[in-house]
């Protein structure tokens, strides 16, 4: 191609972009790492009035129909050193990085703060979009800021991680606020030394079963990542996107509530409210485990909904559907879904 136009293919089955492994079709895609090239890609004629959709590594999206538009993905990489001070490591991460190499990067450095995050699918730059945590850390326990480009001027801007909004899964990116935006890389700060968060269940176990007293962030990593695929699904095997559900928070009133019922409920401190447990919840509606036709619910895991193959996104949303329904039947407690869910209708 010449100059820095890209290369758009069209008609193009994009199954293998999105984790579940759903079908879908898009009218057009394309990689692009600059501006320019984005711009061009936005202008296509064939493209310029249908909808577009920034598509990174597709771990945590639901994808329904064919999408009629450009499906763009971003193409910025690499891992900067940008500062460093005796006790902290600030770096600059390209969006189209995948998260588990920068956790590898860092703790392979002896840093701290990215190791409970290992083995958490996807690329750098959604990361901010969900605030993606695990085993009592967030990303933004380390985010300083976050760079996008704002589609429709082609400005570059930065949000500092007050201005990002985060919250439980959710952030700014999430908002109509942000739908013209792309992220094009994080900035974070990593300590060389700070405490670890072993206080979610199985860490500690993991690590005493390796005979590890004194743990390392490399540790650490390595511990949670065998925890991770002990009890969730490997996509490249069996498609998935993770935790289908967020855990729900609810109001102290509703919490206690809800224990003097059932005692056994998991729960945790959310602030003013209380965080529950969203698998619990499932599995005591019997989910656990059940398969419908191409789809079904992880046996190890009740949060994790999988597509066995030869499915598609209706019959999924279908199966979310039909839990949402028994468990808010149940308990009174609406789940909402995690990944963003991409349709038509």
């Amino acid at each position: 191609m010449p100059g820095n136009q890209p290369a758009i293919r069209t008609n193009v089955d994009i199954r293998h972009l999105n984790s579940l492994g759903l079908p879908c079709r898009a009218a057009g895609w394309c990689r692009v790492h600059h501006w320019s090239a984005l711009q061009q890609a936005l202008a296509d004629p064939r493209f310029a009035q249908q909808p577009h959709l920034i598509l990174g590594g597709g771990s945590n999206v639901v994808l329904v129909d064919d999408f009629p538009g450009l499906v763009i993905q971003p193409d910025w990489h690499g891992i900067d050193i940008v500062a460093e001070t005796s006790r902290t490591v600030s770096i600059q991460v390209g969006a189209a990085e995948p998260w588990d190499r920068l956790v590898r990067w860092s703790v392979d450095r002896q840093l701290h703060g990215l190791e409970n995050l290992a083995a958490i699918p996807g690329w750098c730059g959604a990361a901010p979009m969900q605030n993606i945590g695990a085993y009592g850390v967030e990303f933004s326990d380390s985010c300083v800021a976050v760079d996008y480009l704002d589609l429709s001027t082609g400005q570059s801007h930065q949000l500092s991680a007050e201005q990002c909004q985060f919250g439980y899964r959710h952030s700014i990116f999430k908002t109509t606020a942000a739908h013209n935006w792309l992220v094009t890389g994080v900035s974070l700060q990593l300590a060389r030394q700070a405490p670890f968060k072993l206080t979610y269940p199985g860490v500690r176990e993991a690590l005493d079963a390796q005979g590890i007293s004194e743990p390392t962030p490399a540790a650490v990593a390595a511990a949670i990542t065998r925890i991770r695929q002990r009890k969730l699904p490997d996509p490249a095997s069996l498609g998935n996107a993770g935790s289908f559900f967020k855990n729900p928070i609810v109001s102290r009133a509703t919490a206690d509530a809800l224990l003097e019922q059932h005692p056994q409920l998991p729960h945790w401190p959310a602030g003013e409210q209380v965080k529950l447990s969203a698998a619990w919840l499932i599995e005591q509606c019997g989910w656990k485990g059940r398969r419908t036709g191409p789809v079904g619910v992880h046996r190890q895991h009740a949060l994790v909904l999988v597509h066995y193959g030869h499915g598609n996104g209706r019959q999924l949303l279908h199966l979310a559907g039909n839990i949402q329904q028994d468990v808010n039947n149940r308990f009174g407690i609406a789940l909402q879904p995690e990944p963003k869910i991409i349709q038509s209708s």
